[in-house]
């Protein structure tokens, strides 16, 4: 089959196309046909090593040619070392093609998502997971071998892109709302024209959220078209923009200089919900503004079981439907990945599979 396959931390020179050997599952597992792969963060972060402390800038200023220091040993967002070379790809929607010992049939020929948080791998144990396409083989590839318990079916007219974008954005996504317990509230989303900024957009409104969207004005009209009530600039001087003590719930994936403001919009007892950094994994807070306020502060990786099986259900009751802004070629993982760090585009940019003769499971 043909697979990208990441050969160290670096620059886009590590990303390297070729055939590989099909894998096989292993008791409890099912071998997937991979029909779309979204493009994440956490792929340039994991390619780059930028989650190594080691590292103190945000993704983009090492985003095409990696950083010139990193330490391989905490490089992985686990904060072990990484094996390589390795298949990233946190997204999966395909169909199966083959059970392993003691599976059941019947499975072939589902289409499913994978989940992306693994917790088979580490016997369940709380707080414990691996990624998809880290610290095991991923959906860059045409072919992905998955833990049955974490595959799950679905039904909806949905598009192999459309099902494709929705694991790792909106499973991080809905896990901040699930957290912080979001509901008919003010909640204010940074880097709302991202992947998972979009996502949380999308998915707060589903909850009735009254949302206010931090994006660039060039994206503002597709950020309100997919539910927010009111854009922002995302450079806007927050505190004469929205005033103090103005939102419920911050849902922040930039992080960098600009937390102090966004602790500042919080009313007291507020919440504040981080899941990444990309504008920089080092702030200066003053924690007055935290402890005299009663400000909660969450910090969300890990996943519970029903974070994910909701995403499920919303899809199949269509209950929203995420935005794919274009659609590339595996072999063109290059492209896809520069197109992403540009941040031209709203939402997702989405991998797609050759498929041809030698590609049968």
């Amino acid at each position: 089959m043909k697979a990208v396959l990441l050969t160290g931390h670096g620059g886009f020179d590590k990303l390297v196309y070729r055939e590989v050997p099909v894998p096989k599952p292993g008791e409890g597992e099912l071998l997937i046909e991979v029909a779309a792969a979204g493009i994440n963060n956490t792929d340039i972060n994991t390619r780059i090593g930028w989650y190594s402390k080691t590292v103190t800038s945000e993704t983009a200023s090492g985003g095409a040619g990696g950083f010139a220091a990193v330490d391989d040993a905490d490089a992985g967002w686990s904060g072990t070392a990484l094996e390589f070379p390795r298949v990233q790809g946190a997204d999966v929607c395909g169909r199966v093609v083959a059970v392993g010992n003691g599976g059941t049939a019947e499975r072939i020929g589902e289409r499913v998502l994978v989940r992306n948080m693994l917790r088979t791998y580490v016997g369940y144990r709380p707080y414990g997971c691996w990624t998809l396409g880290s610290e095991c083989e991923g959906g860059f590839a045409q072919f992905v071998v998955a833990p049955a318990r974490e595959t799950y079916t679905v039904r909806c007219d949905w598009k192999d892109e459309e099902l494709a974008a929705v694991p790792c954005a909106y499973s991080t996504a809905e896990n901040m709302l699930h957290r912080a317990r979001v509901g008919t509230e003010r909640v204010l989303v940074t880097g709302a024209s991202g992947g998972v900024g979009l996502a949380a957009v999308q998915l707060a409104r589903r909850r009735g959220a009254t949302v206010i969207a931090a994006c660039s004005a060039s994206k503002a009209a597709a950020v309100l078209a997919q539910g927010a009530d009111r854009t922002i600039d995302r450079d806007a001087d927050l505190r004469e923009t929205l005033g103090a003590g103005s939102v419920d719930v911050v849902i922040d994936v930039v992080g960098g200089p600009r937390l102090p403001q966004l602790l500042d919009t919080l009313r007291r007892g507020g919440r504040y919900v981080v899941a990444g950094a990309i504008g920089g994994p080092i702030s200066e807070i003053d924690l007055r503004t935290i402890y005299l306020n009663d400000l909660t502060l969450y910090g969300c990786t890990f996943q519970e079981d029903e974070v994910f099986e909701n995403l499920v259900g919303y899809i199949g009751r269509n209950e929203f439907r995420p935005l794919v802004s274009r659609v590339y070629p595996l072999r063109e993982i290059v492209k896809a990945q520069q197109d992403f760090l540009s941040k031209a585009y709203p939402g997702k940019l989405v991998l797609v599979p050759e498929r041809d003769s030698s590609t049968s499971g």
